[in-house]
């Protein structure tokens, strides 16, 4: 007989049972007014941060979130029920003109709930380029080594210690067998169970998202969560906002039940991530004299290849993204042509079928070897090249977000090349296939053939399959106002009672997985605000027991 799963406790669960103060604006009959000394918008990794450092405060904090409530219990490794619940638009989010497909969390603990653990500090060469183009002074490796500390000890960020799986080991063969540099990614983990699933929720709680720290830190210490809540419109009364008007939306997360709610606060936090909070702020006609909210908004424009092995892959199995190399972003001028960093995502039948090109046989076949599927990941830096004005966050006409994202030849530039890198890294780690994913790409069989197709296939929205999980922009910081709409402390010029506490605040894309740079970024502005507030320094975080 085989023995019992093990009893994983539920942290949501227990706190609820425990008395968290949570409203699900979908069960409201009544319309409501809640008061609050900060109001924040967001429970992602801006606003998980923040909430738990200003309520260990002593503020009276409400946690705004669009999605709904999940936790361990609901997280079955199923990707028809995950995407549904637990991303935005069912993980189907798409820029304007649909060549852009965009992966982000829509559920309590946002995109920290279903990434996949990656957690780099910010690079030297993006700090550098911000100090020096957007007079962030303050904002040096140095001076933000504490808080990424602190923040690492929070969440339990470090090497992970078991070995890659397969996936991502060929990552690092092919790559050592070209001299290619390559290192282990730190991960936000705590008892891993190595599953390979964390994009769908962790149903064993080791992840270390907002779900199960900060969010549940802040809830113990007095702070208020509402749950299928859209944030509408921040009104404005003279230089300050007044109130947070939101509509309830229904248990499916998507229709308008009628009900409002309106959040009163001595200051807000706009933390809704890089699309949603510019659209936010534009609904609410946010002060922008100089025409720059929305503007500047980068994603990591990212592309795929891949490979068939004779050996199983089994890219689904065992911890998701364990190996990088930052050779080609290394290897030239921060400002010149685009480089790109090289990962290994986890790979699951559907992201993989409705990610991978082609239809019909070719598609099916595929499919049919998905055990020896491998994959290859280029995230593109962009934002340092005068070649390189990056998206735009603007309104459809019902008000909900629209990104922008032109790819020019600078960007199709970087995609070729990412494309030759990769395939080159799959052969030497020895492929007998490798087929980029483009509509018009073949499935080459050596590297000199592969070399000779992908520089021929046209470079071309909709047939160059590109995605990204990564926004950045659109609220960008200087403490010029004619170069930024907040300061470097994160405050909206021109309000002030009004700041951004996310990604949006980025000057540029950052060149590595933006989690940790949020997490460090925002603990410091938070604990500055705190201070602000309250007239008394915060209290620095603890790790967890």
């Amino acid at each position: 007989m085989s023995a019992a799963p093990p009893f994983i406790p539920d942290p949501v669960q227990a706190g609820i049972a425990a008395g968290w103060k949570v409203i699900d604006a979908a069960t409201l009959d009544a319309d409501r007014v809640i008061e609050a000394d900060v109001v924040i918008v967001g429970s992602g990794a801006g606003g998980g941060v923040s909430a738990e450092i200003l309520a260990l405060a002593g503020l009276k904090v409400v946690i705004v979130e669009e999605g709904a409530l999940k936790s361990s219990s609901d997280f079955k490794m199923r990707e028809a029920d995950a995407y549904p619940a637990l991303y935005q638009e069912s993980a189907a989010r798409k820029t304007r003109d649909k060549a852009i497909n965009i992966l982000q969390g829509r559920t309590v603990g946002g995109s920290t709930t279903v990434n996949w653990t990656s957690s780099f500090r910010t690079p030297a060469p993006t700090l550098d380029y911000w100090r020096k183009n957007f007079g962030l002074a303050s904002y040096t490796s140095e001076a933000l080594a504490p808080w990424f500390a602190m923040m690492e000890a929070r969440l339990s960020i470090g090497h992970w210690q078991a070995p890659p799986n397969e996936n991502n080991d060929l990552l690092r063969r092919g790559a050592e067998r070209l001299g290619i540099a390559s290192a282990a990614i730190r991960r936000n983990v705590k008892g891993c169970w190595n599953l390979g699933y964390c994009g769908m929720g962790c149903p064993t709680n080791a992840k270390q998202s907002m779900l199960v720290t900060t969010i549940p830190s802040a809830l113990a210490h007095g702070a208020t969560l509402v749950t299928h809540a859209r944030a509408q419109r921040l009104a404005f009364k003279g230089d300050a906002v007044e109130h947070l008007l939101c509509e309830a939306l229904d248990a499916g997360g998507l229709a308008p039940t009628g009900r409002t709610l309106t959040l009163r606060a001595r200051h807000f936090i706009v933390a809704g991530g890089a699309i949603n909070s510019p659209a936010l702020l534009l609904r609410s006609r946010a002060p922008d004299p100089h025409g720059l909210l929305g503007r500047r908004t980068f994603l990591h424009p990212t592309v795929v290849s891949a490979a068939i092995f004779a050996q199983r892959v089994d890219g689904f199995a065992g911890a998701p993204q364990t190996i990088y190399s930052d050779h080609f972003l290394d290897n030239g001028p921060i400002d010149g042509p685009i480089g790109y960093k090289l990962e290994a995502p986890p790979l699951h039948p559907l992201l993989l079928s409705t990610t991978m090109a082609g239809y019909g046989q070719a598609h099916a076949d595929t499919m049919r070897q998905f055990p020896h599927v491998h994959g290859l990941l280029a995230l593109l830096r962009d934002g340092f090249h005068g070649d390189a004005p990056g998206g735009s966050v603007g309104l459809a006409r019902d008000g909900a977000a629209l990104l922008d994202y032109p790819l020019d030849e600078f960007i199709w530039d970087g995609v070729r090349r990412a494309f030759l890198s990769m395939a080159e890294i799959q052969f030497a780690a020895g492929a007998a296939s490798v087929q980029p994913v483009h509509e018009l790409a073949d499935r080459y069989t050596s590297w000199d053939a592969a070399r000779k197709g992908i520089g021929a296939l046209p470079m071309k929205q909709h047939i160059t399959r590109v995605v990204s999980a990564h926004v950045m922009g659109g609220c960008t910081m200087s403490d010029d106002e004619r170069r930024g709409v907040t300061g470097a402390n994160g405050r909206y010029h021109g309000v002030r009672n009004l700041s951004v506490h996310d990604g949006s605040l980025f000057p540029t894309s950052i060149g590595a997985n933006p989690q940790l740079s949020v997490y460090g970024i925002t603990a410091r502005l938070a604990s500055e605000l705190a201070q602000a507030l309250t007239g008394r320094p915060s209290a620095p975080l603890a790790a967890p027991a």
